[in-house]
């Protein structure tokens, strides 16, 4: 069960985080900056065991991911949380977090309890400013890809194999002369890396799930997709 973490909560751009130092591409412009969220969802696994056993969280409890679709312009290819662009239609990150969930993976809302967000964070290479809302499923519904021009799976990764320090990884992206890494988790479902993997390594940092692993070991991601985004 994940219990409510008052110290992670915090709301408002002035508690922007920015990627490491290490994974920035290109600077934020706050002026053109646009807002959207992210749903990082817990919830227990059913039918689909963990293959790790590690003592910082019980072995049953997941996260839920989508792969996006391969032919979109921006981060194709890759594993994230569900989530998009907040509209103006939208109450709040909250709304537009759920919202964008169940039209990713037709998840029924009321089965999500919201537990907080997370201080919003840059994602400098698409110009936005991103918070991750923290939800509990503690009702279940099927998932599944809605829409196959937008995401490639569904899928919910137990949260044991991503802390399991043989999944852990860098991944190292090379544009022109500069080399840029960043933490990465190597999961059944898919490679998690980019802003998605920051999100959940400093998450689980900050929950004192975090178990020591070989931060020399790289993975260039031109070898995953042939391409980084």
């Amino acid at each position: 069960m994940v219990n409510r973490q008052s110290h992670l909560v915090g709301t408002g751009p002035e508690d922007a985080t920015k990627m490491p130092e290490t994974w920035v591409f290109n600077d934020l412009d706050p002026h053109k900056a646009r807002h959207a969220a992210v749903l990082i969802l817990f919830g227990r696994l059913d039918d689909v065991p963990a293959s790790s056993a590690v003592s910082s969280v019980h072995e049953d409890l997941d996260v839920l991911f989508v792969t996006r679709a391969d032919t979109l312009r921006k981060h194709a290819g890759q594993v994230a949380f569900p989530g998009g662009k907040v509209d103006p239609e939208d109450a709040d990150a909250i709304a537009a977090a759920i919202r964008e969930a169940q039209e990713e993976t037709g998840l029924d809302p009321s089965g999500v309890e919201i537990l907080g967000v997370l201080p919003d964070a840059e994602l400098p290479v698409t110009n936005f400013i991103v918070t991750p809302v923290i939800g509990w499923w503690h009702a279940p519904s099927d998932v599944f890809v809605v829409d196959p021009a937008e995401s490639a799976t569904v899928f919910r990764a137990p949260v044991a194999d991503l802390l399991d320090p043989a999944n852990r990884v860098n991944s190292v992206v090379q544009r022109e002369d500069s080399v840029f890494s960043a933490p990465a988790f190597d999961v059944e479902g898919g490679f998690i890396w980019g802003f998605t993997a920051i999100v959940l390594d400093r998450m689980f940092n900050d929950l004192g799930w975090t178990l020591p692993w070989d931060e020399t070991r790289e993975v260039p991601i031109e070898v995953l997709h042939g391409k980084s985004s």
